[in-house]
């Protein structure tokens, strides 16, 4: 099966705004750039991984950045029930690791998903809600949806220079 990923057209962060479009410009301008870092190539190519010893790819970051999206906007902040994308039960990082058999339409189909879905679950509420945090020590706090908003543009703005430097080995590609 041939299979290429999809152009994607990035429309840039506003430079004067209020905060809630700043963010959400900021995250959608990372997101963007994360599928442009994928356009046009094969299935082979984004199961390519960058170089040894990491087995890191660009569907395992797609993978990746589509769980991190449910588990933050949906399952955290709005409190949504609903299960993790991948089975992580015997990988933590199955996300990551598990792209050998990853079919590529389905993985993007389900990034835009995951994203259209974090959108809608906090598109009512305000950047000052706050939720419980557990830590692994099991003490408990509160978080804010603007910590989330700036962990995910931390996310995906450490992912796309991962990004950057798997494109540019795959086929010498480079730029933001």
């Amino acid at each position: 099966m041939s299979w290429k990923a999809p152009e994607i057209t990035r429309t840039s962060e506003p430079y004067a705004a209020d905060e809630r479009p700043m963010l959400e410009g900021w995250l959608d301008w990372h997101r963007d750039t994360l599928l442009h870092k994928c356009a046009g190539l094969t299935a082979e190519q984004l199961k390519t991984p960058s170089v040894e010893p990491s087995g890191l790819t660009l569907l395992g970051l797609v993978r990746h950045m589509a769980n991190v999206e449910r588990w933050w906007f949906r399952i955290r902040a709005a409190g949504q029930d609903v299960p993790g994308l991948y089975d992580d039960a015997e990988d933590p990082d199955a996300d990551l690791n598990d792209y050998v058999g990853a079919d590529p339409a389905e993985t993007f189909a389900t990034f835009a998903a995951e994203v259209a879905a974090a959108k809608a679950a906090v598109a009512d509420l305000p950047v000052e809600h706050v939720f419980p945090r557990t830590r692994r020590d099991g003490r408990g706090d509160e978080m804010s949806l603007r910590w989330v908003y700036v962990h995910m543009i931390e996310e995906y703005a450490r992912h796309n220079g991962h990004a950057d430097l798997i494109r540019e080995r795959i086929d010498g590609v480079t730029g933001d």
